[in-house]
């Protein structure tokens, strides 16, 4: 009898399996960080080779390591980083260049011209999105253009383009397809036909011949290469991380929203089965696709979160590990006065600025390493602030409370700013590993292993609330100060 959906979390730093049983609790973990590749300023880069002998260990570790055949499997579910480009070579499986990350925006002056061109608005009506090096399509545009011969072999049938779940899927089974999910974060794909969209294809020079087939996200679309795992399984649920960790947070009704803190910071407000178009530079994307209902979202992406303390730990040396940035933040009553806007790669919702930079304002002699890592957590929850303003806006729906998840949701003091910020209850459940649960939910709803939504939100349970203390005023006065500090950070590169 099967008793472990496996979920496959594809991050943007690491690559995660994890096992969970019938009550929605992970088992098993296993995880395996991979390469991060800088070639200059504004770019980065992952080896997807890379990605998938990462991801393929640690699911072949959690179930050795635990004893788990792949018999007692009964499906496997696919979430990842979203918007990173991957393009290979149909015969062999290899990549022809190293994927393109969502983070990077090499592709900024070509979305500048798009703009000029006027075509923003026809983007934003079709895809939901705003025109923006982060998506998909104007980093597959670049490697069409920019890597010698892969334009002419593109054309001829031989490459297969995908974000990073068509990748992984091809690599288990030899299906090209991606879910509905991933395939509207490309600004290829029209979420209200359903369909890549030809008009756009013509506009970036895409050809139609790269792209994957496109299926729901709870579906058995193909079973794994046998010789993987000892035995075939089902996969049978894909979504891009920020909408799977909205379904494992149990998300399933208009209003309710969540915030996952990974590298970046994703917020994603449910809005039915109507597509809202944003008036305040949010975007509007396809939650899930079961059957044939599709649930759509309001999202806002602020581009580093764990990030910038990553980068405390790796560019400043001031922690030894991203555990220990609350301890060092603790120490002090405040921040000193210091704001830090860390804008490494440009600035997400609600600015869309790709040319701003890290800023870091408010020094004095008297700052100290503490004061920093404290602002590094005030900007984390400064920049959600910022999203969920221009969220109520467009929805029209006053927030009654936040789930929280990722591994920044484990820290206290985030947590109790955040909500202080907000004004609103930040509700942090007992699983927090909510992204791969998603995928594991969605798995498990096509192959009957859990009967329906209900269930599944029965299963959520919270572990702990954190409920806003900060005076009204002083909430305002901070916020005003924020936005005084990301001032001074946008728009800093020089451009035509």
């Amino acid at each position: 009898m099967s008793k472990y959906i496996l979920a496959l979390d594809q991050g943007t730093t690491s690559s995660r399996a994890i096992l969970f049983d019938h009550d929605g609790r992970p088992c098993h973990v296993a995880q395996q960080e991979f390469r991060q590749i800088f070639p200059q300023s504004g770019w980065v880069e992952h080896d997807a080779s890379e990605i998938w002998d990462s991801q393929l260990a640690v699911a072949r570790q959690v179930l050795r390591e635990n004893g788990v055949p792949a018999s007692e499997v009964a499906a496997l579910g696919i979430t990842n980083q979203r918007e990173t480009v991957v393009l290979w070579d149909r015969a062999s499986g290899e990549p022809v260049a190293n994927a393109i990350v969502w983070q990077d925006h090499r592709s900024a002056a070509f979305c500048d011209s798009l703009r000029e061109q006027g075509k923003g608005a026809l983007f934003q009506k079709k895809t939901g999105l705003v025109v923006d090096a982060y998506f998909s399509g104007t980093k597959l545009k670049w490697l069409l253009d920019n890597v010698p011969g892969v334009r002419d072999r593109a054309e001829r049938g031989e490459l297969a383009f995908g974000t990073v779940d068509a990748w992984l899927i091809y690599k288990l089974c030899g299906e090209h397809v991606a879910d509905v999910s991933n395939a509207s974060r490309t600004l290829l794909f029209n979420i209200h036909t359903m369909r890549w969209d030809e008009e756009l294809l013509a506009l970036l020079d895409i050809p139609a011949s790269l792209l994957p087939r496109v299926v729901p996200s709870s579906g058995v679309v193909g079973n794994t290469r046998a010789e993987l795992f000892g035995a075939a399984v089902p996969i049978a649920g894909i979504a891009g991380d920020q909408q799977a960790a909205t379904f494992g947070q149990a998300c399933h009704h208009p209003g309710m929203a969540k915030n996952t803190y990974g590298t970046g910071c994703f917020m994603l407000m449910h809005t039915g089965r109507e597509a809202i178009a944003s008036s305040n530079n949010l975007l509007t994307t396809v939650g899930w696709q079961i059957g044939d209902r599709t649930d759509y979202m309001l999202e806002g992406s602020v581009f580093n979160a764990g990030a910038a303390v990553q980068w405390l730990r790796d560019g400043l040396g001031i922690i030894r590990s991203s555990d220990e940035v609350e301890a060092l933040a603790t120490s002090v009553p405040d921040t000193g006065g210091v704001h830090f806007v860390p804008a490494f790669s440009g600035l997400g919702a609600p600015y869309w600025d790709a040319y701003a930079r890290g800023t870091m304002v408010g020094i004095s002699r008297g700052t100290t390493a503490a004061h920093i890592a404290r602002a590094t957590l005030a900007a984390i929850a400064y920049q959600s602030a910022d999203v969920l303003e221009a969220m109520q806006r467009d929805a029209a729906i006053g927030l009654t409370e936040l789930r929280v998840d990722g591994g920044a949701a484990r820290n206290d003091l985030l947590m109790q700013f955040q909500a202080d910020v907000l004004g609103v209850p930040v509700v942090r459940p007992m699983v927090t590993e909510t992204t791969a649960l998603g995928a594991a939910y969605l798995a498990g709803l096509a192959v009957g292993f859990w009967h329906s939504q209900a269930e599944i939100g029965a299963q959520w349970q919270v572990q702990k609330r954190f409920e806003p203390a900060m005076p009204e005023d002083e909430r305002h006065a901070r916020l005003a100060d924020w936005r005084r500090a990301v001032s001074k950070a946008r728009d800093w590169l020089q451009h035509d």
